[in-house]
């Protein structure tokens, strides 16, 4: 359960780190599992930056009973992510994200919601969880936010590259109010940020890889006008903590609803 401190750090910021959200072993047990996983590996698929380093993730909706599903179904997970936006939620999607050491690209500054909008859901009652499976520092390419930013509410979106990015007009302009902070993670670590918050991630110019998980979820009463994935507003079924060793390396199922490259009209990723 997040403090009360806690909570007002994401109202004021747009974000919030929690250390340790999951341990060593379970962190450990994650990246084992997804860097062995050959469903992740044969339904990844590569997106470039605007100057043509790609960066490589793997996203479904519907939460299973293996491994990742357990994390987002985790009662530390759904207790802190209903107390963050208010009510009863429901998970929308979760990738696993992965930058190769030298080569992995940019993801340019932009609102998770600035897609979301456009796919039908008519509030940002919405938020994402970043899980560091391995040390995300600044040469590895970390998030970068613009504490408050989430105040500004959504602003346009145009192409770069193979992504979306926020206009950078307004980026630049807001930038000059706020510091960009770079959010440094141990593996384990959980950084929750807000639909509007603007966040960014750099290179990775290190000699090694930067994994982690990204789960993202929405509140049931925030239901798209559009069609939309059932996960979107299925209550989740939430598993008690220790349900993530139990499921030891599971890996996810080759049946489970994948986003194909070709699909992401809008979907956008961190």
């Amino acid at each position: 359960m997040l403090s009360a401190e806690q909570l007002q750090e994401y109202n004021e910021q747009g974000y919030v780190a929690v250390r340790q959200l999951f341990t060593k072993e379970e962190a450990e047990l994650l990246l084992q599992t997804s860097t062995s996983d050959s469903v992740i590996s044969e339904k990844s698929y590569d997106l470039l930056d605007a100057n043509g380093f790609k960066t490589r993730l793997a996203l479904w909706y519907t939460p299973g009973d293996d491994v990742y599903g357990m994390m987002s179904r985790s009662r530390r997970m759904v207790t802190a992510v209903e107390q963050l936006l208010g009510g009863p939620v429901a998970h929308y999607h979760s990738k696993v994200m992965q930058k190769a050491p030298r080569t992995g690209g940019a993801w340019e500054w932009h609102q998770d919601y600035g897609y979301w909008y456009k796919n039908g859901f008519l509030f940002p009652d919405m938020l994402s969880v970043m899980i560091a499976l391995t040390p995300s520092t600044i040469e590895n390419g970390c998030l970068q936010v613009l504490p408050g930013s989430h105040k500004m509410g959504r602003v346009e979106h145009l192409n770069t590259g193979e992504q979306v990015g926020a206009d950078q007009a307004k980026v630049d302009a807001y930038a000059k109010l706020r510091e960009v902070v770079y959010c440094e993670l141990a593996p384990g670590d959980a950084l929750f940020f807000h639909s509007n918050l603007l966040h960014s991630s750099g290179q990775n110019t290190s000699e090694n890889p930067r994994w982690s998980i990204i789960s993202a979820y929405n509140r049931i009463d925030n239901r798209a006008y559009l069609p939309v994935q059932e996960s979107s507003y299925t209550p989740l079924e939430v598993v008690d903590d220790d349900a993530i060793l139990q499921a030891g390396t599971k890996g996810i199922s080759d049946t489970a609803d994948f986003l194909d490259k070709s699909q992401r009209i809008y979907q956008q990723t961190n």
